[in-house]
């Protein structure tokens, strides 16, 4: 039997994301209306042929986009690394301990605190227009402590990834023998208190982190316990990691800052996602990855937040946006597609990330008439509304 139905009518310009459904590849329909049938889109189209609903909504000619999908965050952590970054951007030394000070608050925190804090990010992104959101272990670094993150992220998130190899933990920071023993505690003891919670596995691998080989097993640990990869990659060096995910057939590798030729090419004759984290180097004054050399390649690009409390403490995929149009060679078309559909498809996601028929009926509606203002206006609030799964949950 069908179910309720609302119509959202008075759309200046809807993206779709489709382009068979309107204009270019986000598939933009102008003067428009969207319906929305239990939890999903059931049509979109022209506002002229819309068909009737049990309620209607008006947009009032603003733009009704897809809800933003964040396939990159660190969200269960305690603590505040306020020190560092204010250190950092006033060009003083700081030798407090990076992730590993995040590492000590979060095994002493407790289970409501972390729960407490997760809760009031979601909400945050959820404020900004994102409906789909990925976060990771890597604060806890033993196994009790990664099931325990896991465990709370996976009561409250679809998208949960064991980090277990964010960085060796501090018990283990010694000899190689000590780094090898701790890879064996990830790929052994550990990933089995953590597999039943997540459906990815993630590796850092970089120098000062795990190699190509430690980064390898990891990852087909994982894989072999059902788990599927994604890989921190080539961030602050050029290194093994976007060869190693696109050999593993990883969905994503992330940062992708230093690339040669060769990883370029591999990404755009695979199916691994480049996803771009433009608030990790606008928050650590470091080099922007080139998203037109990986566009122009044809390599498919996502964009995310990376929110963590060290080096990219923000959940705003708006800022995220407009810092990628500005400083990364993007448009604000292509921009907004890898924040959305992008996004998707890192997290190998079908039904969020556009507004079609069957999609999951997660949008936004922004007090501005086109997409293009998420980039042109940086910094202004503009997300009004936000639907999640039919029910409207944002509204200001």
């Amino acid at each position: 039997m069908p179910g309720a139905t609302t119509l959202i009518r008075d759309i200046g310009t809807l993206v779709t994301g489709d382009p068979e459904l309107g204009e270019g590849p986000l598939g933009v329909i102008r003067r428009a209306a969207l319906l929305i049938e239990d939890d999903h889109v059931a049509w979109a189209g022209p506002a002229a042929r819309a068909p009737a609903a049990d309620t209607a909504h008006e947009a009032g000619g603003r733009a009704c986009l897809p809800g933003f999908v964040d396939s990159h965050s660190h969200l269960v952590f305690a603590g505040d690394r306020t020190e560092e970054f204010n250190a950092r951007m006033s060009g003083r030394a700081y030798t407090a301990g990076g992730i590993r000070t995040t590492v000590a608050a979060t095994r002493a925190a407790s289970d409501a605190e972390l729960a407490a804090t997760l809760d009031r990010y979601v909400r945050e992104a959820l404020r900004q227009g994102t409906t789909t959101l990925e976060t990771k272990s890597g604060y806890g670094l033993t196994a009790q402590e990664e099931a325990r993150a896991l465990r709370i992220a996976a009561e409250r998130l679809e998208e949960v990834t064991y980090l277990g190899a964010h960085v060796v933990a501090p018990e283990y920071a010694g000899t190689d023998a000590d780094v090898a023993r701790y890879v064996d505690l990830v790929t052994g003891p550990m990933l089995d208190a953590c597999a039943p919670y997540a459906r990815w596995v993630d590796v850092f691998c970089e120098r000062g982190a795990f190699d190509g080989d430690q980064a390898r097993a990891v990852l087909t640990a994982g894989m072999a316990r059902g788990l599927l990869p994604r890989v921190h990659a080539n961030q602050l060096s050029h290194g093994p990691g976007v060869q190693l995910a696109v050999e593993l057939g990883a969905a994503s590798a992330d940062h992708c800052t230093h690339l040669t030729d060769a990883d370029v090419a591999a990404l755009a004759d695979g199916d691994t996602v480049a996803t771009l984290l433009p608030g990790c180097e606008f928050s650590t004054r470091a080099e922007y990855p080139d998203a037109r050399r990986l566009l122009d390649a044809g390599v498919t690009v996502a964009l995310s937040t990376d929110c963590n409390p060290g080096s990219s403490f923000t959940s705003s995929m708006p800022f995220c946006i407009a810092v990628a149009v500005r400083e990364m060679g993007m448009t604000p078309d292509e921009a907004l597609w890898s924040a959305t559909a992008g996004g998707a498809a890192a997290l190998r996601r079908e039904d969020v990330g556009r507004l079609r028929s069957g999609a999951r009926a997660d949008l936004m509606l922004l007090d501005a008439p086109s997409h293009v203002h998420l980039a042109y206006r940086p910094g202004v609030p503009l997300v009004t509304d936000v639907w999640r799964r039919g029910a409207r949950v944002v509204h200001r």
